[in-house]
């Protein structure tokens, strides 16, 4: 029998690349035994008085609260089991239909069949509190010159792994293998190259 793993994994709806790495953790699932534990983080938090970043950038992390805020508040109601859930309904229209955040908010509450009344939570600071108490628990573990998605593997945490498109089957748990390998390696802090491609989003049923 193979060992138990733990993950958690701290995403923002609006970044596609951790979109692509959640659909690679969903892959890990069904090959490893894993235990994932699903929490936020926030670009428009990461990115809070850098007056440096281009003005169509700017404008994205100012409307990046909404999806992110709406989960925090649905988890407040009804608890961590529906973080996930939420996360793909939102991914699926933000990063396949290409929804604005509104229209994604609201069919994805529908399609949960969750309040329409949480939507309201996109342009209130009722749940930034929470929000930024989730987001720096993933910058504490892994240091603030990363973005998002964050992992923490067995409690050791990295930014990634950033990959295009999202490995399946046994090709995703190997993806996993080394990340374990990594994360129980004393002293190992870094890989990385430039990307060559964007995200690349599977369509497919």
């Amino acid at each position: 029998m193979s060992e138990r793993h733990s993950a958690e994994f701290w995403f923002d709806p609006l970044c596609p690349w951790a979109w692509m790495t959640s659909r690679w953790m969903g892959e890990v699932q069904q090959v490893r035994d894993v235990d994932v534990t699903w929490s936020v983080m926030s670009l428009s938090v990461l990115n809070e008085g850098r007056d440096e970043l281009p003005q169509k950038y700017r404008e994205l992390m100012d409307a990046g609260w909404g999806p992110v805020r709406v989960v925090i508040a649905a988890r407040d109601k009804f608890g961590d089991e529906v973080v996930k859930p939420l996360y793909d309904a939102l991914g699926e229209r933000i990063h396949h239909r290409g929804e604005d955040h509104p229209t994604a908010i609201a069919g994805a509450l529908a399609e949960l069949e969750l309040p329409a009344e949480l939507a309201e939570a996109a342009d209130s600071e009722d749940h930034d509190e929470e929000l930024r108490l989730s987001h720096q628990r993933a910058i504490d573990l892994v240091g603030d010159d990363v973005g998002t998605p964050v992992i923490a593997v067995d409690g050791v945490a990295f930014f990634g792994p950033v990959v295009s498109p999202a490995p399946k089957g046994e090709d995703a748990g190997r993806l996993w293998d080394g990340c374990v390998l990594v994360a129980n390696t004393p002293g190992f802090f870094e890989l990385k190259r430039s990307r060559t491609v964007g995200p690349i989003f599977d369509t497919g049923a």
